[in-house]
């Protein structure tokens, strides 16, 4: 029996290092979840006295889930766990860290600041152990190993990222309604969308709405179609040398991927209002038009975080939902999943700081969260019928069937690269403007402007 303390979970949150037993979100011993991890966990560590510090990027309803699951490390190693958030993290952590005050724990919302702070000598690596933890208890574990794997001041790699808290990108919307009106089944392969696509053209509809709108960040949704478009043809090896620019952003292998991304967007008769909308269209409007009677469109590749700007009342699961974009069969790469996440690296080296990081692999850790909203983990001990809702669970499951697990290209890449040159150069290619390999030579160009 699941647990009744559910409802109104985030508002029972509480400041980390000030719980109690009583006081925690959900009461030990009562649900699904992996009491067991929790209570073998507080048997073998002690921290009474200890405070640890944590700073993140978390604030408002983020910060009280953040804080309800330190509560339980509180409870159960008598450690005093303070968080502090602030939204302009990646100034303030270096400015704490170049004048000596770094908090314990720094929460980094992507790798790049943290590869760079490692490489200054302000990360302390988090042991072989927990590594080798990573690659047998994540799905696609060897992916997060990597990701967290930094070149440390004497050059010498080691693994200073702990992942906790992911997002997934590599997802496409529908509305089941629509698909059963036509008898259309959901795709298993890259080469079935395609097919698929063909046929709701053949059927007098539109397969795609596409939008590339958003201010002054105009362009990035379609970087997010050209990253998982490159896991899904080239190695995984090949995207790490294209973020990192080992590999040359006018490499063919990149100029394909672009116009693999052409094929849908630069098609009009597979996009709501042709191609010639994509570009003009703002992201937060391209996926309505799943919503209109008769549909604009059958499906809208787009992140986790998009039924945020669908009509109101819209329930996903329900009105919409969504499946992987998948791989190509004929390409044998597995199944690569594109997204994002925070991970969790010491910065003030302590025991209670490992021990944090040691609480962060019991299941219960994601549990806690999965439980209440907005958490997705790779962790494959867990019990996915304690997400917060079927969209949650869905989203996790994908998650845990990655072979590959990739992070943002663009948010690896240098800002002037990934969110400047990438993004301005996809809009010239999906208005027609430019080629494919105009527009990757272009961002190469620009990127070697920066070295």
């Amino acid at each position: 029996m699941k647990s009744t303390f559910y409802a109104g979970v985030a508002a029972a949150a509480l400041t980390a290092g000030m719980a109690q037993a009583q006081e925690l979100v959900f009461t030990p011993g009562e649900g699904d979840f992996n009491w067991d991890s929790y209570n073998s966990f507080a048997d073998a560590n002690d921290y009474s006295g200890q405070q640890v510090t944590v700073f993140g990027p978390w604030l408002g309803p983020d910060q009280e889930l953040v804080e309800s699951v330190l509560a339980y490390f509180n409870a159960a190693t008598g450690a005093d766990v303070r968080y502090t958030g602030s939204d302009s993290f990646e100034q303030q952590i270096v400015v704490d860290a170049e004048a000596g005050s770094a908090p314990n724990v720094a929460v980094f919302p992507q790798p790049g600041l943290a590869a760079d702070m490692a490489s200054r000598g302000f990360l302390t690596p988090l042991g072989e152990d927990t590594g080798e933890w990573v690659a047998e208890n994540y799905a696609a574990g060897q992916s997060w190993v990597d990701l967290g794997t930094y070149a440390g001041p004497d050059g010498n790699d080691d693994l200073y990222g702990f992942f906790y808290k992911v997002d997934v990108k590599s997802l496409v919307w529908y509305v089941p309604e629509n698909f059963e009106d036509f008898g259309y089944e959901i795709p298993q392969s890259m080469e079935e969308l395609k097919a698929l696509t063909d046929q709701m053209v053949a059927d007098g509809e539109t397969p795609w709405c596409i939008g590339l709108g958003s201010g002054g960040a105009t362009g990035w949704p379609a970087t997010d179609w050209v990253e998982d478009l490159m896991l899904r043809t080239q190695e995984p090896a090949v995207y790490d040398a294209w973020v990192a620019n080992e590999m040359p952003f006018d490499d063919p292998a990149v100029v394909a991927a672009i116009e693999e991304f052409g094929y849908f967007a630069l098609n009009d008769d597979y996009v709501a209002g042709g191609s010639d909308a994509v570009a003009s269209t703002d992201f937060r409007d391209s996926p309505k038009g799943l919503f209109s009677a008769p549909p604009q469109c059958m499906m809208h590749r787009q992140a986790s975080f998009i039924p945020a700007f669908f009509p109101e009342g819209t329930e996903v699961g329900v009105d919409v939902d969504f499946f992987y974009f998948p791989a190509y069969e004929e390409k044998d790469l597995g199944s690569p999943v594109l997204g994002a996440g925070t991970l969790w690296a010491i910065t003030n080296d302590s025991p209670v700081a490992h021990g944090l990081i040691d609480f962060l692999q019991t299941p219960i850790a994601h549990e806690l969260w999965m439980a209440q909203q907005g958490f997705l983990t790779p962790h494959s001990g867990v019990n996915t019928e304690l997400y917060a809702n079927a969209a949650l669970r869905g989203m996790g499951e994908i998650l845990l069937g990655a072979t590959t697990f990739r992070f943002d290209g663009s948010d690896l890449m240098p800002g002037g690269v990934g969110a400047g040159s990438f993004w301005t150069g996809m809009v010239d290619y999906a208005s027609g403007a430019k080629s494919a390999e105009e527009v990757a030579s272009e961002i190469q160009s620009s990127w070697d402007a920066l070295k």
